[in-house]
């Protein structure tokens, strides 16, 4: 069963399994608009006086595929969907930071440019505590649940849709989209995809409310 927590207890838990021995794997999954991006920066950099180094960021959305393979495959207007994103590539991160004997260089997600820039970060060695954070991490289908054995604890961030809608709608704004733009990626993709993830995600171990 889930327990709710809130951000102190959040630290916490992530305390207890920098206590741990050997590297370990914190998921953190919600929603788009559910603020995990902004979760995950706030509980490194809580760690960063008392532990740094200690602890990294992996960001699924790294894994989107690239526009000229969705375009191939009609799924380009659908980014963002479960099926755009490359699954076994995250999974194959994942597996060589759990064994933690090298650096590990990760991609990361330019939504600017809204394309993934290849082994844009590195995680090294020295990181203990790896939050990995991503819509999906916790869909109980194919592929999604072969990541599942990688996770030490799992949280998930719950946001009501209301305030996701005006959440996104804001961040959108900031890209100079137009009020058309804005609705057809709301209406097309940001909020049935916030509905999968709520809908077909199995129970996290946490739950923060937002």
């Amino acid at each position: 069963m889930s327990r709710r927590i809130d951000f102190d207890g959040l630290i916490a838990e992530a305390r207890s399994l920098l206590e741990r021995p050997g590297r370990r794997i914190l998921a953190i999954a919600g929603a788009p608009g559910s603020g995990k991006s902004t979760t995950v920066d706030r509980l490194a950099q809580a760690f960063d006086l008392t532990h740094p180094g200690q602890v990294a960021i992996l960001p699924m959305d790294g894994y989107h595929f690239d526009d000229a393979v969705l375009r191939q495959a009609g799924r380009l207007p659908w980014k963002g969907a479960p099926d755009t994103f490359d699954v076994g590539g995250l999974a194959s991160t994942l597996s060589r930071l759990v064994a933690g004997t090298d650096t590990v260089a990760v991609p990361v997600f330019d939504r600017a440019l809204e394309i993934s820039r290849g082994s844009a970060r590195l995680i090294g060695p020295e990181a203990r505590l790896i939050l990995c954070e991503g819509n999906y991490l916790l869909l109980d289908h194919d592929p999604w649940r072969d990541l599942a054995p990688f996770f030490d604890r799992t949280l998930m961030i719950d946001v009501p849709e209301n305030e996701l809608k005006q959440r996104l709608t804001a961040r959108w704004q900031g890209y100079r989209l137009s009020p058309a733009d804005i609705r057809d990626k709301l209406e097309a993709n940001d909020l049935p995809n916030g509905r999968t993830v709520r809908s077909a995600s199995r129970p996290a171990d946490l739950v923060l409310t937002q």
